[in-house]
């Protein structure tokens, strides 16, 4: 059962370093996008009975064209790296019963080794 990175096969690595990095770049790209796709109206929440807070979102102009195809772009990417790292032959090499841990191991693999 594959613990260290050594386990691995450094293309199985790389795809899965790829994944890690590609996801984060999304989700910071997706931080600075309007809240939502389409244009869509904004609301006000209502005062709540012992708070101040009131929830609430200005109006979505929607995305544009460019920030669409870029989304479209994160997106195939990401589907396409998932696939690569769990089809990746060497997982039938993997016994079933070890798969899940091992696939955890490799999601770690990158991390900086704990003191």
């Amino acid at each position: 059962m594959p613990k260290t990175p050594a386990d691995f096969p450094q293309d199985l690595l790389a795809a899965q370093l790829a994944l890690h990095e590609t996801r984060a770049a999304y989700e910071r790209y997706a931080k600075t996008l309007p809240w939502s796709a389409e244009p869509m109206p904004g609301w006000e929440g209502e005062k709540h009975l012992h708070s101040e807070y009131r929830s609430g979102k200005a109006d979505s102009p929607g995305y544009t064209e460019e920030q669409a195809a870029k989304v479209a772009r994160f997106q195939e990417r990401l589907l396409e790296l998932s696939i690569a790292v769990s089809t990746h032959p060497f997982w039938d090499s993997v016994d079933v019963g070890d798969r899940v841990e091992a696939r955890m191991a490799l999601k770690r693999a990158h991390e900086p080794a704990e003191a």
